[in-house]
């Protein structure tokens, strides 16, 4: 708001000292000076809410973890079973882009290769 206002004599000044008044500028710098003085909208409410809902949800999946650990410790075959499934999802989870479009192709080649073999065997 000070700022603002230096802002406004200054401009005064040189009004003064020139002999024009600058009406488009003043219209400016109160535009500014408003736009300054206004609250932050709600959307740092809805953050919040966001960030709760987000520490939430990191807290059940920590629970998950955990519970995912200690049944892997107790349990061989949950340990085999989700280590075959790792085998197989965690490149398709973390495959870029390229990568996926490879597992598509061959997927799709695989399930033609199999109409076609199974065509062939009839």
């Amino acid at each position: 708001m000070a700022t603002n206002v230096i802002i406004l004599n200054l401009l005064s000044h040189v009004e003064s000292l020139t002999n024009q008044e600058e009406v488009e500028l003043h219209a400016k710098i109160e535009t500014l000076g408003l736009e300054v003085k206004k609250l932050p909208s709600k959307s740092a409410q809805h953050l919040n809410e966001i960030a709760k809902e987000l520490d939430k949800l990191s807290a059940k999946l920590d629970d998950v973890d955990e519970l995912i650990s200690s049944t892997i410790v107790e349990d061989p075959q949950v340990r085999t079973l989700l280590s075959t499934i790792a085998d197989v999802w965690m490149p398709v989870i973390t495959a870029t882009f390229d990568e996926s479009r490879n597992f598509t192709s061959v997927a799709g080649e695989d399930s033609q290769d199999g109409k076609g073999k199974g065509s062939e065997n009839q």
